[in-house]
Parts: structure tokens; sequence; C-alpha cells
């Protein structure tokens, strides 16, 4: 009985994580750490470690997805991911610092409002126009871009998968999918670098829940990028919206089981 449900409670996180990865670039570890957490009783540093392996793969996939259909901005995505990692470090050094830098529901609240902002008005950036901006005035936007998400991550400990979306949209005008496709390449090696960190200071957590999550994840992670690549961008838009409101909606409900 309990390994049903073990199996159970990865499936539904490892849905909700790789439709949120595959569709909006939403990091799994918004969805599946307090979902262990809160159903199997999993020490939280344990439900991080396997959330970000099963990140690396379903983001990975995803990239390679978005990748294939030109919808992947690799030059600039360098850029921001460097200027991530490097700030994540810093903000986490600065939290560490101070009593008390956690934002609870922060995660959260940005999950649903982005939500509501791709319903409401959508990103209609063209190709064409997304590109017409010089690459160095793209190249130092998205520096300043990953220093600010990487600060922020640090210092709050989330937000980053959608804080890449929102800068990439918004700061730099990337269409939408694009802005996904380059948003999960960064997340697929700053995912691999939280997860060895992880299991090398805390050691491996439970194997069967380790794999679960990440195979849920990489499939449905694989299937919504399928998806949102075929979809014209005003559903795409929609459907973005949609899910990060249920995703958020469902981690709010979470939280309040716990």
């Amino acid at each position: 009985m309990e390994i049903i449900i073990k199996i159970a409670v990865c499936f539904f996180a490892g849905v909700g994580a790789g439709l949120g990865t595959g569709f909006a670039g939403m990091s799994a570890a918004a969805i599946i750490s307090p979902v262990l957490i809160t159903f199997l009783g999993m020490p939280a540093y344990d439900a991080v470690g396997i959330a970000l392996a099963s990140d690396v793969l379903a983001s990975a996939v995803s990239a390679f997805t978005y990748r294939r259909n030109g919808n992947l901005d690799v030059k600039n995505g360098m850029v921001m991911m460097v200027f991530v990692l490097l700030f994540t470090m810093a903000g986490s050094y600065v939290a560490s610092l101070l009593p008390d830098s956690t934002m609870g529901n922060f995660s959260v609240c940005m999950t649903m409002l982005l939500g509501v902002k791709f319903i409401l008005k959508p990103v209609m950036t063209t190709r064409e126009a997304m590109e017409s901006a010089p690459m160095g005035v793209r190249m130092i936007k998205s520096a300043i871009g990953g220093t600010g998400i990487g600060f922020i991550c640090g210092f709050v400990g989330a937000g980053g998968g959608l804080m890449m979306l929102l800068v990439l949209t918004s700061m730099l005008g990337y269409e939408l999918k694009t802005a996904v496709g380059t948003s999960v390449f960064i997340m697929s090696f700053t995912a691999l670098t939280g997860a060895l960190s992880h299991f090398g200071i805390g050691g491996m957590p439970d194997a069967v829940t380790l794999v679960l999550c990440v195979v849920f994840t990489l499939i449905w992670a694989r299937i919504a990028s399928k998806i949102a690549n075929k979809a014209d961008n005003r559903t795409l838009n929609r459907a973005t919206g949609v899910i990060l409101l249920i995703l958020g909606a469902v981690v709010l409900g979470v939280g309040l089981i716990k």
C-alpha cells in the first residue's frame, strides 16, 4: 500500500511539474517539493534535491524540443545563465547575514499573477520584432536580467524559472515560445548545479521517489513542450496562463494542508 501511495504522489507531482516546465518554463521545485514534503513526509532538503534532479532532464528535453523548433536563443541564454549562477551565490550569501530573509508565498503569488497576465495580456511579440533589437543590446539586457534573477533566487530561494520568463518577455521583448525555450535551457544547467550540491552535501535521497519523480516529470515535460511548440501564440498564452493559475492554486492548497 505504501508503494502505491508513493507512486500516486510522485505521478501527480510529476504531471504538475512537467506541464509547468514544458508550457511555461516553470521550475519543477515549485510543485514537487511541497507535494513530497506534505504527502510523503519527506525532509525538505531531500525533497528539494529530488525536485532539482527532476528539473534537469525535464528542462533539458524541453529545451531540445524548443531548439528543434527554432525557439531557443542560446547566445543570450548563456550570458543570462552565467549571471544567474553568480548572483544566486551572492544573494544566498546576503540572505545568510540576515535574521529572516524568507518570503513564504513569493513563488506562489508570482505564479498566479503571471498566469493572470498571460490570460489578460498575452505576449504577442513576433520573432521579427524580437530579432530587430541589436545583439549587443540583448546581451546587456540578458546580463542585467540574469543579475536580478540570480540575486532574488539566492535571497528568496524561489521563483527562478518564472522570473526568467518574466524578464525574457517583458524586458528583452521575447516572443513566448522563445522565452520558454531559453528559460528551460538555462534551468537545465542551474538545476544540475543545485542537484549535485544537494546530493553532495546531504547524500542521496530515497531512490524510488527520485526515479519516479524524474521519469514522470520528464514524460509530461516532453508532452507539454511538443504541444506548446505546435500551438499558436494566443492559444499558448492562454494555456500557459491557465496552467500557472492551476499550479499556483495547487501549491497554495498543499501549503494549507501542511
